[in-house]
């Protein structure tokens, strides 16, 4: 049954018998079968269908919703059963925001240490992924945007502040200045983070207050395509304090400067799945995240 819940939760992730096969390593006519199997188990149809996928049925739409409790019922129980026999141990899938990947790699070096059976899987992705991948139970948890679009219901745990700072190579007239406000970037030539990114979004709240419209030349998903052309020469980039210090280390020509008169710091931290209790590892998760921040606290 829980097999074939998880054949109808990836179906409607996909919205499409292809991909839904291929992403749990089955056949398509497998997937079928299993699919049509539950429909007859349930006394419904769930999915419309003729030569290809048509959506959910008002039953599946209704069903999916049982589906995913169901599923993540059954996994928590299989790791509290798990855990109970061997301690702590599994795959912790985490989706991470690219400006949070550093800290990403802080909280999973952590934990590991302290619980050496544990690994992690971890994926760069946007806010908005992030959160529909936790919905469809692809991945255990985020470190994403806390506090700048809604998140539903889920359980959070702040990481740190977001603060940000200016990367330009050490020839510019940037480089040059003690302070760095916002308004100073107008008219530079700026390579960005792509506007499907929530971090983008609120470099360009900030831009928008300090009364200027810059546009980027270079744009892409990959902070580290960011640092590669600002180190090029001739571009400048605005990344968070700490991305910015991992990617410049040991790069003499790439210079960081602090944004001054910028708005409200944004909030990055831990997101999962609302459920009481937890799984014994996002317990654990979360305790480390909590640790980790006063560490951050306490050093800053």
């Amino acid at each position: 049954m829980i097999h074939k819940l998880e054949m109808f939760i990836a179906v409607a992730r996909e919205g499409h018998f292809g991909r839904a096969a291929e992403s749990l390593g089955l056949t398509q006519p497998t997937l079928s079968t299993g699919i049509k199997q539950l429909e007859e188990m349930l006394g419904v149809q769930l999915i419309f269908r003729g030569s290809r996928y048509g959506g959910l049925t008002p039953e599946g739409q209704r069903a999916l919703v049982w589906a995913r409790q169901l599923v993540s019922d059954a996994r928590a129980f299989r790791q509290e059963m798990r855990t109970a026999r061997h301690g702590l141990s599994g795959i912790v899938r985490l989706a991470v925001i690219p400006t949070a990947l550093t800290w990403a790699a802080q909280l999973s070096a952590r934990f590991t240490a302290a619980h050496p059976n544990v690994r992690f899987t971890i994926l760069s992705r946007t806010s908005v992924e992030i959160l529909s991948m936790l919905e469809n139970l692809e991945v255990d948890a985020g470190l994403s945007y806390l506090d700048n679009e809604p998140l539903g219901r889920v359980t959070m745990e702040t990481l740190y502040q977001e603060k940000y700072t200016v990367v330009c190579h050490r020839e510019s007239d940037i480089a040059l200045q003690e302070r760095v406000e916002w308004a100073d970037l107008a008219g530079e030539r700026l390579c960005l983070l792509t506007p499907n990114m929530q971090n983008r979004r609120i470099i360009n709240e900030n831009f928008m207050a300090a009364g200027i419209s810059p546009e980027a030349q270079v744009e892409s998903n990959s902070t580290v395509v960011l640092a590669a052309h600002v180190q090029a020469g001739g571009w400048i980039t605005v990344l968070p304090i700490d991305m910015a210090r991992f990617l410049c280390a040991g790069k003499p020509e790439l210079v960081i400067r602090e944004l001054e008169g910028q708005g409200m710091d944004h909030a990055v931290g831990l997101v999962a799945p609302y459920r009481e209790p937890h799984t014994p590892v996002l317990t654990a998760l979360i305790a480390e995240t909590r640790a980790l921040s006063k560490k951050g606290v306490s050093s800053a």
